[in-house]
């Protein structure tokens, strides 16, 4: 085995290579950690942030939530709607403003009745018209209960379509008819351009 002479105390030293490794790597840092190391002969992986969820077989994605839609119009009464000026109100509630087109539905079973509001209501509006009458008649029943289509009616009002088309009802003065009879305030429809029909 080969020696290493050193001099001053004239004896040959013998370095081995323990020694040796250890005096080389007494200065050298180690180099700051970058993650786990890779097995050799595989590619470093990439992490990146996942935006969507990861498809698992045999269990359903978390939907995100559905937002809600706009809340619908509020339910309409006799004589009360939102969106409409009190006076105007009032004066429905007095009959004083013009009825432009009635209908009476007088006889009709309910699905005709139904079928036949509909119609009047959306051939009024097309023709621009502010207030129309509809005739339920009074009904009165031995019970003391109220008609079925003077019921039926104002529920009917306040459905789809028939709802957007109208601002507010009310029950007819005497005259025209009492608490047998409605006046209805239609919405206005608008043109391409934004004007109202009738103004």
């Amino acid at each position: 085995m080969p020696k290493d002479t050193q001099s001053g105390g004239g004896r040959d030293k013998a370095v081995s290579d323990e020694e040796l490794w250890r005096r080389i790597t007494a200065e050298v840092k180690p180099l700051r950690s970058r993650g786990k190391a890779q097995p050799p002969g595989e590619a470093p992986r990439q992490t990146e942030k996942r935006t969507t969820p990861v498809p698992v077989p045999g269990i359903r994605p978390v939907m995100p939530p559905v937002r809600k839609k706009a809340a619908e119009a509020p339910e309409l009464t006799h004589g009360m709607a939102s969106g409409v000026d009190k006076r105007t109100l009032a004066k429905l509630r007095r009959g004083q403003i013009a009825i432009e087109a009635e209908i009476d539905l007088h006889g009709s079973t309910q699905d005709q009745a139904h079928r036949t509001l509909e119609a009047f209501l959306a051939r009024s509006q097309a023709a621009g018209r502010r207030c129309v009458l509809v005739i339920t008649g009074k009904g009165f029943r031995t019970d003391g209960t109220g008609g079925v289509l003077r019921n039926a009616v104002p529920r009917w009002m306040n459905e789809s379509p028939n709802r957007e088309r109208i601002l507010a009802f009310s029950h007819a003065i005497p005259p025209d008819g009492g608490e047998g009879a409605l006046y209805v305030l239609l919405r206005r429809t608008r043109r391409p351009g934004g004007r109202a029909l009738r103004e």
